[in-house]
């Protein structure tokens, strides 16, 4: 009972134990806490409850959450700082436990291990000694010089001596050396809780380092060229070197420009050096540097300006010409270089002179101008000079004259590739459009290749050709056009004329008059304007005078145009107005409406026959007038023979017929009296009419593939009228036999085609046509 009683106490002690402020775990890794980047290893947290999770990074990550008292996970390749923690979720008045990772890398040997001593004033000797670390390890390092002094009897250390680090990468340590030291051995060791790395003793001998104090240079003064420099050492040297620079340019050092000047020329007890050849007006920087066994560092930069000259260069001076009538002269200059102005430049002044009167006029401008505007007069001398704190630069001077238009324009040449005969070469020029009245020309030798052509008038356009002269009779040519000796735009516009067709306007115009083109037309502008806005402008060539445009929208337009020189672009000239109308479409549907039901009617009256016939009589004078004889025809010789029987034969053949012909069947014709065809008005026929039928006699032939076919010649009847008929017979042995008009189609419709025969009056047996084909 004792012992139940005993129990609960220590289980109440437990608990009050784990509520107050215990921690609910412990976590470790297994390299430690810092490791190196890109190795592997666990992490791993032992909980004092059954609920524990593992977390990394803040926020929170969770990583893993197991139902046991231990969780362990696995980081491979770690790359940067991680924080790992832990917790019991299900006790969370419990503290979680946490661990820092660092990753980084093992120091690097140290490198570039280097020593100085200084000289000072009171003789004492402190060395200097400086090393690069390398990489950054990403972790906290330590460096260490160890110090070895060695001296005639016995050698001290090693001693150690903390480094420290300025810049990125690069450590130094200083110490004392005692005046029995003779030399030194140095080394550096590195550390970072991965590793350390150190380097061999290096041995040194202390004259072999040993360096002055670092100079001090006082302010120079300056002079335009010259600059003198205070130098101060605390240990005297034989060397020094003493640099100069004008920005942006390097360091310069010429020992021929520096030197030691005497006591009596420097202004303090230090020592004074000079430095020559300088620019004036020039901001100049210097250091310097002594030596001993080894230089010492630089000195700190001092600087100045060398004093101002006067200009060194006159001005670069042009004018605008004065045209006649004009009473003032503008005068421009380009501002003087840094070199050429030696200072700062205050102003300009301006003097014009006059050479008849003598008469001077000054004027003073600030620098900040470049043009200035002075009282014109003929044959004066302008002078411009430039000037700053120490005087004025050379003069500038121009002399003024008023154009007296006196152009000129140079034609050259090359010589032709084969021209053994070559004699002369003749240039020819004139006013565009006005050869034959102001032809010019001049004659040259033959090795000559060139001509100044002179009074040409400026803003007017020249045309010409070289001609090269061969012998008196041989002369080939070459032009040139489109010259003017100055141009400015046309102070007049192009005449305009405009015609409109359909949707197309067709734009012409004469150009300008001759006055008023001011040079020679490079093209023409033709502006289109319709009530929606402006249209894309056209621009022509200056040769041509009209222009079509083409598929515009029904509107009302407006159309100028503007003449243009390689002076720019005239003025604008009056406004034409035109409207391109809207096409309709019911004119088509209209035409189609009424000449349709016309075109039928027509084609119903052409098949009737009595129509039909009437129309060939009204219009028989639309047939050919010139008809051969019928007489002359086979077909009438061979009824000479027959007198009076005519015989229509019809053959047919292929390959399966015998060679016999049949009896041919003859044709049976009356003659009926009619009255003559109706003769077309206003028509005077200049030869005897005659009526004349196609007969048709068919020829076969075999055909070696078994095929039929018809060959039809053509023959005539002379129809003639009563007033022939008595000559014919006398003439012919079958004076009773009427003429005979078989058709080119027998089986049509009858058809009138002479006063006495027609159709009807002929009866013909037809079976013979109608034979089929075996």
């Amino acid at each position: 009972m004792s012992r139940t009683w005993s129990f609960f106490p220590a289980v109440a002690l437990l608990a009050l134990r784990l509520c107050g402020g215990m921690k609910s775990c412990t976590i470790r890794s297994t390299p430690g806490p810092v490791v190196q980047r890109g190795s592997s290893f666990q992490v791993s947290c032992t909980f004092n409850c059954m609920c524990g999770a593992m977390y990394s990074d803040h926020p929170p990550k969770l990583l893993k959450e197991l139902t046991s008292t231990e969780i362990v996970v696995n980081v491979a390749n770690i790359t940067k700082n991680v924080t790992y923690s832990c917790r019991c979720k299900c006790a969370p008045e419990l503290d979680p436990c946490g661990l820092d990772i660092a990753a980084g890398y093992l120091p690097e040997l140290p490198k570039n291990l280097s020593c100085i001593y200084e000289l000072k004033e009171n003789q004492s000797r402190v060395v200097f000694c400086t090393w690069s670390l390398g990489r950054d390890t990403l972790l906290w390092s330590h460096s260490v010089l160890w110090v070895m002094a060695l001296s005639k009897n016995h050698t001290d250390g090693p001693a150690g001596y903390n480094g420290s680090t300025k810049e990125a990468g690069l450590s130094s340590a200083s110490f004392t050396a005692p005046s029995s030291v003779q030399s030194i051995s140095v080394q550096v060791e590195v550390r970072n809780a991965l590793g350390s790395e150190k380097t061999h003793f290096v041995q040194y001998k202390l004259t072999d380092i040993a360096s002055p104090p670092t100079p001090v240079l006082g302010s120079p003064r300056c002079s335009s060229r010259c600059c003198m420099i205070e130098v101060n050492q605390s240990v005297w040297t034989q060397h020094l070197e003493i640099q100069f620079r004008a920005e942006p340019h390097i360091w310069t050092y010429s020992p021929d420009q520096v030197v030691q000047t005497g006591p009596e020329q420097c202004w303090s007890t230090g020592q004074c050096w000079s430095v020559s050849s300088l620019e004036p007006f020039t901001f100049y920087q210097f250091r310097a540097r002594s030596r001993l066994s080894l230089w010492s560092r630089w000195s700190a930069n001092v600087f100045s300006w060398t004093q101002e000259e006067v200009p060194a260069k006159e001005l670069d001076v042009w004018s605008a010409d004065a045209a006649s009538g004009f009473k003032s002269l503008r005068v421009y200059w380009k501002p003087l270089s840094v070199s050429s102005a030696r200072g700062r430049i205050l102003g300009y002044r301006l003097s014009v002179k006059s050479r008849k009167s003598g008469s001077v006029f000054v004027s003073n401008v600030t620098a900040n101008v470049s043009n200035h505007m002075v009282e014109f007069c003929e044959d004066c001398e302008v002078s411009v000079w430039a000037f700053n704190s120490r005087g004025t630069s050379p003069p500038a001077t121009i002399t003024t004259a008023q154009s007296k238009g006196n152009h000129s324009v140079c034609v050259s040449w090359r010589r032709p590739g084969s021209s053994p005969l070559l004699a002369a070469y003749v240039v020819e020029w004139y006013r565009e459009g006005n050869k034959m009245e102001e032809l010019q020309w001049v004659r040259l030798g033959r090795d000559d290749n060139h001509t100044l052509v002179t009074g040409v008038k400026p803003f007017e356009c020249y045309e010409g050709a070289v001609h090269v002269v061969y012998d008196q009779r041989s002369v080939s040519s070459s032009r040139f056009t489109g010259v003017s000796t100055g141009a400015s735009a046309p102070s007049a516009a192009p005449s305009v004329q405009e015609t409109v067709e359909g949707n197309q306007v067709t734009v012409a115009w004469t150009t300008p008059p001759r006055g008023e083109r001011r040079g020679c037309l490079t093209m023409y502008t033709i502006y289109l304007e319709m009530g929606s806005g402006p249209l894309q402008p056209v621009f022509v060539p200056a040769a041509q005078r009209m222009y079509v445009i083409r598929d515009l929208s029904p509107a009302r337009y407006s159309l100028w145009m503007t003449a243009s020189t390689a002076g720019g672009e005239g003025r604008a000239g009056q406004k034409v107005n035109f409207s391109i109308q809207q096409e309709t479409g019911l004119s088509p549907l209209v035409l189609c409406a009424v000449a349709g039901p016309v075109l039928m009617v027509l084609v119903c009256l052409y098949h009737s026959s009595a129509v039909n016939q009437r129309f060939r009589v009204f219009f028989q004078c639309l047939m050919l007038d010139v008809v051969p004889d019928p007489a002359n025809s086979n077909w009438a010789k061979d009824s000479l023979q027959g007198k009076g029987n005519m015989n229509l034969q019809l053959q047919l053949s292929n390959s399966s017929a015998t060679e016999e012909e049949e009896e041919p069947s003859l044709v049976d014709v009356e003659e009926l009296l009619l009255p003559p065809p109706l003769s077309c008005p206003e028509t005077e026929l200049l030869h005897h009419q005659t009526n004349y039928i196609k007969s048709f006699s068919h020829d076969s032939y075999s055909s070696a593939h078994t095929q039929t076919s018809l060959d039809f010649t053509v023959d005539y009847i002379s129809s003639h009228r009563p007033g022939h008929m008595e000559e014919e017979d006398d003439q012919e042995p079958f004076a009773g036999m009427q003429d005979f008009f078989p058709s080119h189609n027998l089986l049509t419709e009858p058809m009138e085609l002479g006063w006495k025969l027609t159709l009807n009056a002929v009866r013909i047996d037809c079976s013979d046509f109608l034979l089929s084909e075996v």
